[in-house]
């Protein structure tokens, strides 16, 4: 298990989802994403592959992960393994260009 770290813009969106009530079905596909990147960066839901065009802010490989699926302006997450060992930070929660 992972422990999350987030950066103060991934926490202020996800804020935004939770306290939105016409983004309560976005706000739950993050939080479901968030459960499975906890457990495991790697589950096969999560379709977790890295971002080439993205770095950490000291280098790091950022990852994105897949909240939905087959939905306009559907949401992702991007991370990246840090600042220590067995933690991930969440930088950004954004839905796809």
């Amino acid at each position: 298990m992972f422990e999350l770290e987030w950066t103060d813009e991934a926490k202020a969106t996800y804020k935004s989802l939770q306290d939105n009530p016409s983004d309560k079905a976005r706000y739950k596909a993050v939080r479901k994403t968030i459960k499975f990147l906890a457990r495991n960066p790697r589950h096969p839901s999560l379709e977790t592959h890295p971002c080439m065009s993205l770095s950490g802010p000291n280098g790091e490989k950022v990852f994105e992960a897949y909240a939905q699926q087959k939905t306009p302006a559907a949401y992702r997450l991007f991370w990246y393994y840090g600042p220590s060992k067995g933690k991930i930070t969440i930088f950004a929660i954004t839905p796809h260009p």
